[in-house]
């Protein structure tokens, strides 16, 4: 069987558990890693991402040129959330032909922020014969496509509710920077203003996917994230959180038709959660109720659905592909297509 050839564009922390599951497949083979870290750059892979043996690949400054001449099957990106920030690293896998996976959160369904940069990606995807799709555990699955295959035993559906709840404490040190944990909350709002801090990326574009694979026309869809301070001192491993600070971070995005809610999906990730879970409300006829117990990890989850999307993306059609458009992903344990 001849393996799949896969290259990592971002060697970082989900970029780095890509590399490293991936080289478990024995299906899969790594032919390139780039990074623009230059603490980083020229480094074995298996140094980089902390593996105890060198894997005799060296991590590269981002490069068409190299791209062309690995000629990897598939790229996997994980750098950014926003798509015009990383345009140009998506147009250079493509261009390179071949096909890619990315984590970045406007990409799962582009045409909400970026219509025009969506349509040059779609038609440069198929000229080069590239297929694209932004994926991740959410957006990509917990709160769009899970909540749609569980409306599969409804006759009717009137609203559907996703619900994600996480202890930010738990994750890494650049999610809560990402938050803006320990901020007051004068310096969040304004650092959410200037973009100097995201928070969670994606709620509308969650709305537009769910909308989409249940073939819902809505009319409008809003989002809103605001600061969760705390009631009381809170200390978590390396800082703490003082009385009135940001302790999380709670959000949503609606999507409406006539002014009615039919779609919510809410995210909400605090410091010393008293529970981690999703939950999914589907109101019609039957009415389903799904409740996770202990929440899903994201970065490991992020990188499984990107591993797990590989062969799907690879039997696809040429062009920009978004997840309720593809076939039902799965576990995969191997591939046979290439």
């Amino acid at each position: 069987m001849e393996r799949v050839r896969f290259a990592v564009y971002g060697v970082g922390p989900v970029g780095s558990l890509i590399t490293r599951y991936g080289l478990e497949k024995d299906w899969m083979e790594l032919v390139g890693a780039f990074d623009i870290d230059p603490l980083k750059i020229g480094r074995d892979v298996g140094e980089v991402i902390g593996l105890s043996e060198k894997i005799g690949v060296v991590v590269e400054k981002p490069s068409i040129d190299v791209l062309r001449t690995i000629k990897p099957d598939i790229v996997l990106h994980a750098t950014g959330s926003f798509l015009d920030k990383v345009y140009e690293q998506i147009l250079d896998a493509v261009r390179a032909g071949s096909d890619i996976i990315s984590t970045c959160e406007t990409l799962s369904y582009p045409y909400y922020r970026y219509p025009e940069l969506a349509s040059r990606l779609d038609l440069e995807a198929k000229k080069n014969n590239s297929t694209i799709l932004g994926v991740g555990i959410n957006p990509g699955f917990l709160l769009d496509l899970l909540p749609a295959v569980l409306t599969t035993p409804c006759i009717k559906v009137e609203k559907v509710t996703a619900r994600r709840v996480i202890d930010a404490s738990k994750r890494r040190e650049s999610f809560r920077r990402k938050i803006g944990l320990g901020l007051d909350q004068l310096t969040f709002n304004e650092k959410i203003e200037r973009g100097e801090l995201t928070a969670h990326v994606g709620y509308a574009e969650s709305v537009y996917l769910l909308a989409d694979a249940l073939h819902l026309k809505i009319d409008s869809v809003y989002e809103k994230q605001d600061a969760i301070t705390a009631d009381r001192e809170i200390k978590i491993e390396n800082m703490v959180i003082q009385h009135g600070s940001v302790r999380g971070i709670r959000g949503y995005g609606v999507g409406l038709i006539r002014g009615r809610e039919v779609i919510r999906v809410e995210f909400t990730a605090i410091a010393g959660a008293e529970e981690e879970f999703e939950e999914i409300i589907i109101d019609g006829a039957p009415r389903i109720a799904w409740r996770s117990i202990g929440g899903t990890p994201g970065d490991l989850a992020t990188s499984a659905v990107v591993l797990n999307y590989v062969p799907i993306v690879l039997d696809s059609d040429p062009g920009l592909a978004i997840v309720t458009r593809l076939r039902a992903p799965s576990y995969c344990s191997s591939y046979q297509g290439v």
